[in-house]
């Protein structure tokens, strides 16, 4: 009787232990010898199936903007420019103090640090913040097209403002800030956005 075949390397299971270590230690900080344990392969595999260190975060990423995208399609699907902004920062606020992950954002502080050899890395972070912040723009520009931002607001300003007050919080999270905290950062910045939707 032959032996069975060998179990499919299961690649979603594998991205996703992938994926919480880079969120941990940041791209500089993980080593090859940490994520071949988290996803029980070995260094010959890892480089077959990713080709490098770069090539599996950026597979890693790959899965964590799915899930974003999915996210933000709730967010900016609600029916007014403040609800969108509101459901932004406080869902910010909860994911990135929820105990089920790692605290704050991968997209953060994956790349925080980088040295010599991994200069691309906090460009590829970068560019995946910005569709989140386009997607958000573009929200707001459909917003005052529907006059539900004042004639003076503007859509890339406010958009800009609240991905750059998430990456705060996001750093605080990081840091062990809890989620009362987060939300009160939260609360505060939506009297802002208030101000600036209404001019």
């Amino acid at each position: 009787m032959g032996m069975g075949r060998p179990r499919a390397f299961d690649a979603d299971a594998a991205l996703d232990r992938a994926m919480d270590v880079f969120w941990r230690h940041g791209y500089e900080g993980t080593t090859i010898a940490q994520l071949t344990e988290a996803m029980s392969i070995n260094p010959p595999s890892l480089y077959a199936a990713f080709g490098s260190k770069e090539g599996l975060l950026k597979a890693a990423l790959d899965r964590y903007t799915e899930r974003r995208d999915a996210w933000m399609e709730k967010v900016v699907g609600a029916s007014t420019a403040r609800e969108v902004a509101e459901r932004f920062l406080m869902e910010h606020a909860d994911a990135q103090t929820d105990p089920a992950n790692p605290p704050g954002c991968l997209l953060v502080q994956g790349g925080l640090a980088c040295g010599t050899g991994s200069e691309n890395v906090p460009f590829e972070l970068a560019a995946r913040r910005t569709r989140t912040e386009d997607q958000l723009r573009e929200r707001f520009v459909r917003a005052k097209g529907e006059r539900d931002l004042g004639e003076n607001a503007d859509p890339a300003m406010l958009a800009r403002y609240l991905s750059a007050v998430t990456s705060g919080m996001c750093v605080m999270a990081s840091s062990g800030a809890d989620r009362n905290a987060l939300r009160e950062i939260a609360a505060v910045s939506l009297k802002a956005f208030d101000e600036q939707a209404k001019a």
